[in-house]
């Protein structure tokens, strides 16, 4: 045995030790009628308390006799005869409480002492100022609410292993400030995008599709299969809510958002999870120049709102949002981070390939010139692209939904935001001519036929739904997960998701 299995078979011996005890006293409490109560309201937090009071001197707080309950987990506790320090925590910050034997009520005390680190606790008092100056509040009524059953982490360094913290995320939460930071941060965003979607002159509507789809579509992307019981029917999880959305539009629902869930069963990464989040909108009488338009002001005043500056720092890298973006078409990036590639090459079918495979990139015999240039860009310009960078003119080929462009019929009106390297939001004038999105549709049953499981099936309704006429419109995703990362200087998608996805513990 290792040295490193024998200090991990110690820390579970003594961690069940432990939890014995820990019962042992339940039963106790049980046994005498006091576990679990739910009668205690607390009417202040920790946060509201420091910034009420975290001016006063202590005179100014003996003349006040401000009394608040409060209510919360002890991280830590110091007892020193008849006076004890506890340091608890809630969902806002932490607060000290100071408990002295004789301002409780005969016996509390002494079972106060028997409590553990991890417990949680309501607590009444006034708010003083101890000798070293820190605010406290003086415990005149303290009871046990709930019982912790297993110990936390060792205090000096909290949670640190990072697979435990994605699997026990409420550990994390508990022991780690930051992870509390950065989703109390995701919140804020989402808050934020609701706020600037619906504000006076935009006036988007939050719309709500369905999850389950009988038909995949939206995005080019494999989906899970789930079954129906009731109507005996193949089922899909929605990759993209964008064709529903659209069917809106037709509608008569002129603007439109959802921040959805997406299900895409790919591989994870730092930049994937299998489940993930977007804001998705439609915008009759818009083209992709009016959505780059208002993405480049959503992002800025975000950047301003959150951060109170156009700049942020992200893994070592000062990103500012404050000037005009940059926008370059793939061909014009392709060309220029492949100087051995000239302008007649970027469509032609041979040098492409070859491009591509000297690259060592994976090559299908099916692949067009717009898929390989596609794939070339991808490889060799995208991560490279550090401050907020607007692609344009993605080629007809990988852009099944996306409105042709009226000079030139091989590419598209489209773009992707990239940021630090990374997609952060894909819009498109939307197309809405029925016959060529019929025919878009078989190419990509072809495609499916030929092998490729992210291929579109052909979406019947859909192409009806166009045949009674939707306006011209512009739509765009906008990847949450990764507008969070950004915001929050994560490096993982996996540190900015609650629950991501990990495999089952054997």
């Amino acid at each position: 045995m290792s040295n490193k299995d024998e200090k991990q078979g110690g820390q579970a011996v003594d961690e069940n030790r432990l939890i014995a005890e820990r019962r042992a006293k339940l039963q106790a409490l049980k046994g005498e009628g006091q576990a679990f109560p739910n009668d205690f309201r607390p009417d202040a937090t920790a946060s509201e308390l420091h910034e009420r009071f975290g001016e006063a001197s202590a005179d100014d707080l003996e003349q006040q006799q401000a009394g608040f309950a409060v209510a919360g987990r002890m991280m830590a506790k110091r007892v020193m005869g008849k006076l004890a320090f506890v340091r608890l925590q809630d969902g806002s910050g932490a607060i000290q409480l100071m408990v002295q034997r004789d301002q409780l009520p005969e016996g509390v005390f002494q079972q106060f002492k028997q409590w553990d680190i991890g417990d949680i606790v309501g607590a009444s008092g006034v708010m003083v100022r101890t000798q070293k100056g820190e605010l406290s509040v003086r415990v005149s009524e303290l009871r046990l609410l709930t019982k912790s059953l297993r110990p936390l982490p060792e205090k000096w360094h909290g949670l640190t292993d990072t697979e435990t913290r994605y699997r026990r995320r409420y550990v994390d939460l508990i022991m780690n400030e930051d992870s509390r930071r950065v989703f109390k941060l995701r919140s804020r965003i989402i808050t934020f995008i609701r706020r600037f979607m619906e504000s006076p002159g935009r006036d988007f509507l939050e719309v709500e599709t369905p999850m389950m789809h009988p038909i995949p579509g939206g995005a080019t992307a494999r989906p899970f299969i789930t079954h129906h019981n009731a109507l005996d029917l193949q089922m899909y999880l929605r990759v993209a809510p964008e064709l529903y959305l659209k069917r809106l539009t037709v509608g008569g629902l002129e603007r439109v958002y959802e921040i959805n869930r997406n299900f895409r069963n790919e591989g994870v990464s730092t930049r994937h999870n299998p489940e993930f989040t977007m804001l998705e909108f439609y915008w009759a009488y818009a083209d992709f120049n009016d959505l780059m338009d208002l993405t480049e002001q959503m992002l800025r005043e975000l950047a301003e709102e959150l951060m109170g500056s156009s700049a942020i720092e992200y893994q070592g890298q000062s990103i500012d949002f404050g000037p005009s973006f940059q926008r370059y078409t793939v061909e014009e990036a392709v060309r220029s981070f492949n100087p051995d590639l000239a302008d007649a090459d970027l469509w032609d079918l041979e040098t492409l390939r070859g491009a591509c495979r000297s690259r060592e990139l994976h090559v299908e015999d099916n692949w067009g010139p717009g898929k390989l240039m596609t794939e070339l860009y991808e490889a060799t310009v995208e991560r490279k692209l550090i401050q907020p960078t607007f692609m344009t003119a993605y080629p007809t080929e990988v852009s099944p939904l996306s409105r042709r462009n009226d000079d030139d019929p091989r590419i598209t009106d489209r773009f992707e935001l990239i940021v630090a390297g990374s997609e952060i939001a894909n819009g498109f004038s939307e197309l809405n001519d029925p016959e060529d999105q019929a025919e878009r549709f078989r190419a990509q049953v072809a495609n499916k036929e030929a092998g490729d499981l992210e291929a579109m099936h052909y979406d019947e309704d859909y192409v009806r739904a166009l045949e009674y006429g939707m306006p011209p419109t512009g739509g765009e995703g906008v990847g949450i997960d990764r507008l969070v990362m950004l915001f929050t200087d994560s490096a993982s998608i996996r540190d900015v998701l609650l629950f991501p996805y990990m495999r089952p513990e054997t």
